[in-house]
């Protein structure tokens, strides 16, 4: 699932043009793009979603919803690892932890469903 999750601005930079921010999501800090909020500024909150700032917040609106999100797990679904969420769901795999055998073959490592 993908969510618009509040975040706080720390600070605001360009990369290739483009204005950007990190965002601190109740401790995940991600990259930002801030075309659609050209005139937010640090220390301000932004509904972020799929990395761009969508529209300002309140700071209590922001640390309000922060906190139900971080309740309801939802900040881990939408910042955890996804391999690692996949394995605790038990229907998970490691597409990239494989053993490559003497003839090339794929062969799982323990633990590893195929």
């Amino acid at each position: 699932m993908c969510l618009a999750v509040p975040g706080r601005v720390l600070d605001i930079g360009e990369r290739d043009g483009t204005r950007m921010a990190t965002v601190d999501f109740g401790g995940v800090r991600k990259e930002v793009c801030l075309e659609y909020l050209p005139d937010l500024q640090v220390g301000e909150y932004a509904i972020v979603h799929v990395g761009f700032a969508l529209q300002r917040l309140d700071e209590e609106s922001a640390r309000k919803t922060l906190e139900l999100f971080a309740e309801l797990g939802m900040l881990q679904e939408e910042f955890g690892d996804p391999w690692a969420l996949a394995e605790e769901a038990g229907g998970g795999f490691a597409p990239f932890d494989l053993d490559d055998g003497p003839a090339g073959d794929a062969a799982p490592r323990e633990g590893v469903q195929r």
